[in-house]
């Protein structure tokens, strides 16, 4: 067993201690978390065990022959070769073990001696040939072609120069090789951060069935639970561990936190009490050895520190304000890039509180899609209606609008968040990791992930009540993505939304639309029912495609195909020869609807009316001079609570008049 060992590591940048008296041992059995705050020395931790780093004193301890291999977060680019040579470069120590092998069988080829050295050498030829069959040498070309498509590769990618990929795909190259070489120990410092859902879990698969050991960094919780049994924590330089996976040690370390704070509050309070005697005291000659000796029993204190990264951030969302039932209509939405079509014919209904995954692989098209349900896409063909009264709220990666701006981060939030959450916001900032001096940043020199992190949170300040988010947990820690997926959970509008990680999407989602193929697949179930289904398709036997149509129990429309039979009126087609009487009811249902319409313009009218009339007594009611007058201030009160009577019993009668519309809508349009 190949093993690593530390001993009374330390490393200091400046006055600020990194690393402190660290003790780890990881072998070639090894399945470890590293987790802890940003900043805490995780990826410098990597780097030392990898040579790449110099610790300040300390031992580190590689057995001999123990091979490592090590990712880094970012910053690998590959050019000169394709893909598949690229990959080929893995195999360097075994290339270096097959030419030795080929020298030796000339030199035995060209020789008749049967001395000791054509011995030795029949030997070391032996020695080399099982090397190189224990680690299947000979089969690398159906191992490379397996973690490259595993990971998301095409097989037409294979002969593609390096260079030609994104950086994205550079890092997958870069973790296509650290797996491909196979070492006792693997780092891998936050492997899945560009990869999908499909790489993620073929990953997760891999990593189960190495045979080798791994330390890994990840954001990941899911993937963290089904990889490691281990998790070790750095926190103020000091490195814990915890047996078990991420979500144990979640527990464990809750259980501890909670101990922690009961002694964090009553040092905060001793240390209260001392800064009021000094500040009280410090100009009384006569209490000036008291007051020396409180300075010097605080500087001497040792502080204790609450880990960032793990405490308990609360956020709960605007309430949303009122829609329709139906929020949002799709029908035989097209979108094509010149001659490449990305979706095809995608019909979807989505009504009020839904939250809705869409997944498939990338390029599948699910950011294009979240562009046009958006509206910052209008080129595309088809039909997308949106419900009564729904307001937007758009999140994606493309940030740009905010990067000439000179103010703060705090002052930007500030000027923007509603009055209740504004003593909230340097909690907030920090939940999404802007600690410290940070808030203080200008926006204008803002990394793209702080920039991306900023947006998301403006957007979750403001009041919308359908919210599309593209990816919102990159760039977030665990402990971020915990009070996101908190605040999403409880969020009271509809929810659509595209993420990479199994964790969010199995706790928030309710309903899958997955994209393959530039069509469409509805499944009204959990992220769990979806993996179900697929993994009941893929396990039953092959039968007729109309088999399969009504095992999937997905219409046409659902999935975006088919043809339209035709207009239909209560469940049957309509014809020429259907009754006068299906005709007349479909005449009836056209005329009210049109009154509907009409009705609804005015209630609209006179709720929006209301509305204005609460802003303005809400606005009388802040004036100071009022409460000098006690009639004013109750007769106030009074309009404000007919104005809310009157606008839940209008809002009432307008949900009454859209459900008869929706009704009528969906009679009339068939």
């Amino acid at each position: 067993m190949k093993t690593v060992q530390i001993t009374d590591l330390n490393l200091s940048f400046g006055p600020r201690t990194v690393l402190r008296d660290i003790q780890l041992t990881l072998t070639s059995r090894t399945r470890a978390a590293l987790t802890g705050g940003n900043g805490s020395g995780k990826s410098t931790l990597m780097k030392i065990i990898n040579h790449t780093a110099h610790a300040d004193s300390g031992n580190l301890s590689i057995q001999k022959g123990t091979r490592i291999s090590y990712l880094p977060q970012s910053g690998r680019t590959f050019s000169g070769s394709t893909l598949k040579e690229e990959a080929e470069k893995a195999f360097e120590e075994l290339h270096a073990i097959s030419r030795r092998k080929r020298e030796i069988e000339n030199t035995l080829g060209n020789t008749t001696d049967t001395s000791e050295g054509v011995q030795r050498l029949l030997e070391e030829q032996h020695e080399l040939e099982e090397e190189l069959l224990a680690a299947e040498y000979y089969q690398r070309a159906r191992e490379i072609e397996q973690v490259l498509t595993g990971l998301g590769f095409s097989r037409a990618d294979f002969d593609r120069k390096c260079e030609h990929f994104s950086g994205g795909w550079q890092m997958r190259i870069a973790l296509a090789k650290v797996l491909l070489e196979h070492p006792d120990i693997l780092l891998l410092d936050e492997p899945t951060n560009y990869l999908d859902l499909e790489a993620r879990n073929w990953l997760e698969s891999f990593l189960r069935d190495y045979r080798g050991g791994f330390l890994i960094v990840s954001h990941d919780r899911y993937f963290l639970d089904t990889t490691v049994d281990e998790t070790y924590e750095l926190f103020m330089g000091r490195l814990a561990r915890y047996p078990g996976n991420y979500s144990k040690y979640l527990e464990r370390r809750k259980a501890e936190l909670e101990e922690l704070s009961h002694s964090y509050e009553h040092q905060q309070k001793e240390i209260e009490k001392l800064n009021s005697f000094i500040q009280k005291f410090r100009y009384n000659a006569s209490k000036a050895k008291q007051v020396q000796s409180r300075v010097k029993y605080l500087e001497k204190m040792e502080r204790i520190e609450l880990p960032t990264h793990m405490q308990s951030i609360h956020f709960s969302f605007p309430p949303a304000p009122h829609s329709g039932k139906k929020v949002l209509q799709m029908d035989n939405i097209r979108k094509a890039y010149g001659r490449k079509e990305v979706l095809h014919d995608i019909s979807l209904e989505l009504r009020r509180g839904e939250k809705l995954v869409v997944t498939g692989v990338n390029g599948a098209g699910k950011s294009t899609l979240l562009r046009i349900l958006s509206g910052s896409d209008q080129d595309y063909s088809g039909e997308l209606s949106l419900g009564a009264g729904v307001d937007i709220g758009y999140f994606s990666q493309e940030q740009t609008e905010l990067e000439q701006n000179p103010v703060s981060i705090i002052e930007l939030l500030e000027n923007e968040a509603p009055t209740n959450l504004v003593p909230r916001l340097r909690g907030l900032l920090g939940a999404f990791l802007f600690r410290g001096d940070d808030i203080y940043k200008s926006l204008q020199v803002l990394s793209g992930g702080e920039m991306s992190r900023i947006a998301l949170l403006r957007l979750l300040l403001q009041p919308h009540n359908l919210l599309i988010l593209d990816e919102p947990t990159n760039h977030l820690d665990i402990h971020s993505k915990d009070v996101l997926l908190d605040a999403l959970q409880s969020f009271d509008g509809t929810l659509i939304f595209v993420s990479h990680d199994r964790y969010f999407i199995e706790h928030l989602a309710g309903r899958v639309l997955h994209i393959d193929a530039g069509g469409a697949r509805d499944f009204q179930g959990d992220y769990n029912y979806y993996l179900y289904r697929l993994e009941q398709e893929q396990s039953a036997s092959t039968g007729s495609s109309a088999d399969k149509m009504t095992s999937d129990k997905i219409s046409a429309a659902e999935i975006g195909t088919g043809e339209n039979p035709g207009p239909m009126y209560g469940g049957k087609i309509y014809s020429p020869e259907n009754t006068r009487e299906q005709y007349n009811q479909l005449k009836q249902a056209k005329n009210r609807l049109k009154k509907l319409e009409a009705e609804e313009m005015s209630l609209m009218e006179r709720i929006e009316t209301l509305e204005l009339k609460h802003l303005q007594l809400q606005k009388e009611m802040a004036r100071p001079e009022i409460y000098s007058v006690g009639e004013k201030i109750k007769e106030i009160q009074a309009r404000l609570h007919t104005n809310e009577q009157e606008h839940i019993r209008l809002s009432q009668q307008w949900e009454a008049l859209l459900d008869e519309k929706e009704f009528l809508s969906q009679e009339t349009d068939r």
